[in-house]
């Protein structure tokens, strides 16, 4: 029995670095995956659309398929625009939405990657305050994800752990980095809780200007690739029982 098609739908940005940086993520997907089909889709600025690509599948004769959100928290494109646009999907489509992707360890672990990559080591983390600075939510929900996530990362051993948000919610970065300067960290990191460059991925950089170290975006660390399939498999047992597989 063929496994259903992997779509994973992403926001879209008119920056272009941001479905770059989605099509690298989806194919270490595949590499992950051989023989798994991933398609991609966006909700705005770039193609192919979400409708575009379920049309297209529906036309070959697919019938299952995991819609995969792009997304890090529980907010407004994961609980309204994506349920609407798969609500105009073709009817003999049989779709399952997965989870978004966080919060997961892996996650986790993909940031203390960039860190490194920036520059950062192990040893440094008792003595170095890390602003996680995502994008912000005016949805409550987001915003207390985030804040966990702050608080669980903080017990892996960092002095310290402070959320920040580019946008609808405060702190911003720059205030969380003097926050974690006040507090006496002996250096200061940021760590944007983002998956692709753009427009608030860049207010995040000029807000750590004050900042020791700067890390890069989620990107297509190989641990976000892992999520995205852990959240397939998650979505796709359902299917598989219903089947009788």
């Amino acid at each position: 029995m063929r496994r259903p098609v992997l779509l994973v739908v992403a926001h879209g940005s008119r920056d272009p670095r941001h479905a770059a940086t989605v099509h690298e993520l989806v194919r270490r997907v595949r590499a992950l995956r051989p023989g798994l089909r991933v398609e991609t889709g966006f909700l705005d600025f770039n193609v192919p659309s979400v409708n575009g690509v379920l049309e297209s599948l529906d036309a070959e004769g697919v019938r299952d398929v995991v819609a995969l959100p792009l997304l890090l928290t529980r907010a407004f494109h994961a609980k309204a625009d994506i349920p609407a646009v798969l609500a105009e999907a073709p009817p003999r489509l049989r779709i399952r939405r997965a989870e978004v992707l966080g919060p997961s360890p892996l996650l986790l672990a993909a940031l203390e990657r960039r860190l490194y990559e920036a520059g950062l080591t192990p040893a440094d983390k008792s003595s170095t305050g890390v602003v996680l600075a995502s994008a912000g939510s005016s949805d409550p929900e987001a915003i207390a994800v985030i804040a966990d996530v702050a608080r669980e990362w903080r017990h892996t051993g960092w002095c310290a752990v402070r959320p920040a948000f580019a946008s609808a919610s405060l702190p911003r970065t720059e205030d969380a980095v003097r926050e974690l300067r006040a507090l006496g960290c002996a250096r200061v990191a940021v760590a944007p809780y983002v998956l692709a460059p753009g427009r608030l991925p860049d207010r995040i950089a000029r807000g750590a200007a004050e900042a020791d170290v700067l890390a890069d975006v989620l990107g297509p660390s190989p641990e976000v690739a892992q999520v995205l399939l852990e959240r397939y498999d998650a979505a796709r047992t359902p299917v598989l029982t219903a089947l009788g597989a």
